[in-house]
C-alpha cells in the first residue's frame, strides 16, 4: 500500500538520490532550506516501508508552487505521481491558497493538465560560463531598500514572497543588485553561489523597464567570472533573451509554466527565483 507522509531530515540523502537520476544537481541543503520555508509542505511517498518518490512545496499567501515531483522510475506510471500532486495541493489549499504553480516538462502537460493545471506560458532554461565583460556598476542591495523590492517582487509576482527572499538576500554567499532611481527600486536580482555554479534568480524589474534588466545582468555576470551560470527566463522577455544569446548563452530546453486556479504574475517577472519555488 502506498502512502504519503512529511519528509524529515533522515530522508534527504534519498531525496538527493532520486533527483541526482534526473540531473537536477540538488544538494541535501536543499531539501533542509526548502524544509525551514514550508516545515509541513514535502513530502514522501513510500510503500512498505520503502521511500518511492518525492516533492516540495512552498505557499506565498493566497499563491502556492509546487516543486521537485519525482518518482523512482521502478514504480512510475502508477498513479503515484499523481497521489504526490494532490497531496500537494490538498495541503496548500489547507493554508488557505487558491493558485498554484509548477514548471513542466513538456512531455508531462498532459499528466499535469489531469491534474486540474493549465498551461499559462513558457520559461526558456539557459547556461553559459560567465566571463568578465564592463558593466555599469550597480550597487548591491542595502538594508532601507529591502521592503521596496519585497513589496516590487510582490507586485509582479502576485503574492508576497517575503519569508524567500530575506533569506536569499541576507546570504553573504550570494550576489544580491538593485537598480535604483532616486527613491524608487527599479528592479533587482539575486545569484545563488555554490561550488563553482551560480543560479541567476529572481530577477524583477518594473513593467517597461528592460533597461534596469538588461544593467542588473551585466552587473551581475561581471561578478561571476568562472562560474558555470544558469538562469530561467520567461519566454516573453524576449528582449532580455536575445542579449543573454549575444552574451553567449545556450538555451538547454523549455518548460512549461502551468497554473491551477486563477492565473497569477505580470510580465515583469524577467528571471524564476528557482524551478522549485517560482
Amino acid at each position: 500500500m502506498v502512502y504519503v507522509r512529511r519528509i524529515s531530515a533522515e530522508d534527504f540523502e534519498f531525496a538527493v538520490q532520486l533527483t541526482d537520476t534526473m540531473d537536477w544537481n540538488l544538494v541535501e541543503e536543499d531539501f533542509e532550506f526548502m524544509m525551514d520555508l514550508e516545515p509541513e509542505g514535502c513530502f514522501m511517498a513510500i510503500e512498505d516501508s520503502e521511500k518511492i518518490g518525492v516533492t516540495t512545496t512552498i505557499s506565498y499567501g493566497q499563491v502556492g508552487w509546487v516543486g521537485n515531483v519525482i518518482v523512482s522510475e521502478e514504480h512510475r506510471r502508477r498513479g503515484i505521481g499523481a497521489l504526490l500532486v494532490k497531496h500537494s495541493l490538498d495541503y496548500l489549499a489547507s493554508k488557505g491558497v487558491g493558485s498554484v504553480g509548477l514548471y513542466a516538462y513538456p512531455h508531462l502537460v498532459s499528466f499535469y493538465e489531469r491534474a486540474g493545471f493549465e498551461k499559462d506560458s513558457t520559461l526558456v532554461v539557459l547556461k553559459r560560463k560567465a566571463s568578465s565583460k564592463s558593466a555599469k556598476n550597480l550597487g548591491k542591495i542595502r538594508t532601507r531598500h529591502l521592503q521596496k523590492i519585497i513589496d516590487l517582487d510582490a507586485l509582479c509576482f502576485g503574492a508576497s514572497r517575503e519569508k524567500l527572499l530575506k533569506p536569499i538576500l541576507s546570504n553573504t554567499a550570494n550576489l544580491c543588485y538593485s537598480k535604483v532611481e532616486g527613491k524608487r527600486v527599479l528592479g533587482f536580482i539575486v545569484a545563488k553561489t555554490y561550488s563553482g555554479m551560480a543560479e541567476v534568480g529572481p530577477m524583477v524589474c518594473r513593467q517597461g523597464r528592460e533597461d534596469a534588466a538588461f544593467d542588473l545582468l551585466k552587473t551581475t555576470l561581471t561578478n561571476l567570472k568562472g562560474f558555470e551560470v544558469s538562469i530561467y527566463v520567461s519566454e516573453k522577455a524576449t528582449s532580455v533573451l536575445d542579449t543573454l544569446l549575444n552574451l553567449g548563452f545556450m538555451e538547454q530546453f523549455r518548460l512549461v509554466k502551468m497554473v491551477y486556479g486563477m492565473p497569477f504574475g505580470e510580465d515583469c517577472i524577467y528571471a524564476a527565483e528557482s524551478l522549485e519555488r517560482g
